[in-house]
């Protein structure tokens, strides 16, 4: 993995606007990852890719992170400080490789959600619907005393079994944050998603880094690659300059 050039960063912000949140995590990964294709990102299981963007997150804005969180209780703001490696899973998380999964008399072929399956729900509005549509991609064979069956032949029990098996396989894909509010003193956890907080902290950045190109554009008549091919310390002296 490598780290993106302010160019490379602005230019997958900008082709990312129209795009969902997969199609972002694709994108940020794909010019970061010149060893793997498109194909090969989507399939790694969630956990995984997701790992892959902790990293490019430190690669571009360092350790360090900054969030609000509201409480549920109280509605009281916390500000939230913390870091990336609280983000990572001790377990590691699996690349997408399928395991055998049996119980009760039934036999199972199983692999981690992956970038592919997200796609395929992503504009489904029944949540139900799309448990199922994501745990039928994620089981690959199913079997019952040797016999082939189908998805919705499987008893309710044990496609609970199964999701509890897949969070196990693949931990990274669901980070929670153990929050407590410091004015009611409620305690509860907050799921995090990497893609939608890095994304935000880029929509941000890509704003603040425009206005410095119209800034020194206009006072200088520079090109956005020549004033991007600046390092930014060149540039913040620059721009003082400029507003003196």
């Amino acid at each position: 993995m490598r780290a993106l050039s302010e160019q490379e960063l602005l230019n997958a912000w900008e082709q990312g606007q129209r795009q969902t949140l997969p199609i972002r995590a694709l994108m940020l990964l794909a010019p970061s990852c010149p060893d793997l294709n498109l194909d090969s990102l989507a399939g790694l299981s969630i956990g995984k890719r997701d790992a892959l963007l902790l990293s490019l997150r430190e690669l571009t804005f360092g350790q360090g992170l900054l969030g609000l969180a509201g409480c549920p209780e109280c509605s009281e703001k916390l500000e939230l400080d913390f870091r990336l490696d609280d983000l990572r899973s001790r377990s590691g998380s699996e690349s997408g490789r399928e395991i055998p999964f049996s119980l009760a008399g039934y036999n199972l072929r199983i692999r981690p959600v992956n970038t592919f399956d997200l796609l395929s729900i992503v504009h489904m509005k029944d949540v139900s619907q799309a448990r199922d549509e994501l745990l039928n991609r994620c089981i690959l064979m199913a079997q019952y005393q040797g016999n082939d069956i189908s998805f919705h032949q499987l008893p309710s029990a044990l496609i609970e079994s199964v999701e509890e098996k897949l969070e196990e396989m693949d931990p990274q894909a669901d980070i929670r944050l153990a929050l407590s509010c410091p004015s009611c003193s409620h305690k509860w956890e907050a799921p995090f998603d990497i893609v939608s907080f890095f994304w935000s902290e880029i929509d941000s950045w890509a704003h603040h880094i425009l206005r410095e190109v119209h800034a020194l554009a206009e006072k200088y008549g520079w090109s956005e690659s020549d004033i991007l091919s600046l390092s930014p310390v060149r540039r913040r002296i620059y721009l003082e300059m400029a507003w003196q």
